[in-house]
């Protein structure tokens, strides 16, 4: 059982500024009060007591905080227990292959629980569940990017290529037959899973017409962000589908900060610069979500 969690607000101030009382100065100072941030860090600490209540005392246990991520030993039988937020979910899901994930939810009056579908009263019945082979496993789509120079990276919600600042991201995309030079706020490929966040965001926006694809639909959805017209850029190529094997291609005409990144982890970047081309489009691992128990 690998328990996952991240830092919370109280626990971030802490680090920042090294005692309670000066980080209550701080907010002070602004107009906020560390009471509540402190009674939310208390709160998530009882909810991960009872989480470790639930576990069987027979199985071997971890907890691994979000920023270890990248480090920990993942093993094949490891069981996946995600306590915090739903963006928590897309954090670990790129280091796994084919591990269960359960979301546990600890705040349900303030977190939507899109991917921590469980309170953490029904942990126990889940986990049961899960190893009888009686959980409702919903098996997502993920994106992958796969660079010539032979990086990778893959994400749950959708993956941004660009510029890492707010310059012009400009580059060659490719889809099917049509091919055309662009100069851009970069663009995104979001899974179903993504569909519900940033894509769903640009698609309303711009009133598109396109059905984005459903979480566990292999199919990935990309939107061009503002696109440039221009004598050497084009505009026709700004959205539409990746379905099955086939793949989005985007060559790089950026001398210096082209970055990719996925879901929104842009401390997490591949460079992207001249010359480099990726190819994007749905991935052989998938996300194995624990949603119910039967």
């Amino acid at each position: 059982m690998v328990v996952v969690t991240r830092p919370t607000d109280f626990e971030e101030l802490m680090a920042r500024h090294g005692t309670r009382e000066q980080a209550r100065f701080f907010l002070e100072q602004r107009d906020q009060k560390i009471d509540e941030v402190e009674a939310r860090h208390r709160a998530l600490e009882q909810v991960l007591t009872r989480v470790s209540q639930q576990i069987p005392l027979r199985w071997r246990r971890a907890r691994v905080p979000r920023a270890e991520l990248s480090r920990f030993v993942w093993e094949p039988e490891d069981l996946v227990v995600a306590v915090g937020q739903d963006g928590l979910v897309p954090n670990v899901a790129k280091y796994l292959d084919g591990q269960r994930v359960i979301g546990v939810n600890p705040e349900p009056a303030r977190v939507a629980g899109v991917l921590v579908r469980h309170e953490v009263d029904a942990l126990e019945l889940v986990l049961r569940r899960t190893v009888e082979q009686r959980a409702v496993i919903e098996a997502r789509t993920m994106v992958e990017a796969r660079l010539d120079d032979g990086q990778r990276l893959l994400a749950l919600n959708e993956i941004y290529v660009g510029h890492r600042t707010h310059q012009s991201a400009r580059y060659r995309i490719v889809r099917e037959r049509a091919t055309e030079r662009h100069s851009s706020s970069g663009l995104i490929v979001a899974t179903g899973t993504g569909s519900t966040g940033w894509a769903r965001s640009i698609a309303r926006e711009r009133a598109t017409k396109l059905a984005l694809p459903a979480p566990t639909e292999a199919c990935l959805a990309f939107f061009v962000r503002e696109a440039w017209p221009s004598p050497a850029t084009g505009t026709s190529i700004t959205e539409g589908l990746v379905e099955g094997s086939a793949r989005l291609e985007i060559t790089s005409e950026m001398n210096e900060g082209g970055v990719l990144f996925g879901d929104g982890i842009e401390d997490d970047r591949v460079a992207f610069g001249w010359g480099l081309r990726a190819r994007l489009g749905v991935a052989r691992e998938r996300l194995q979500l624990v949603v119910g128990a039967r």
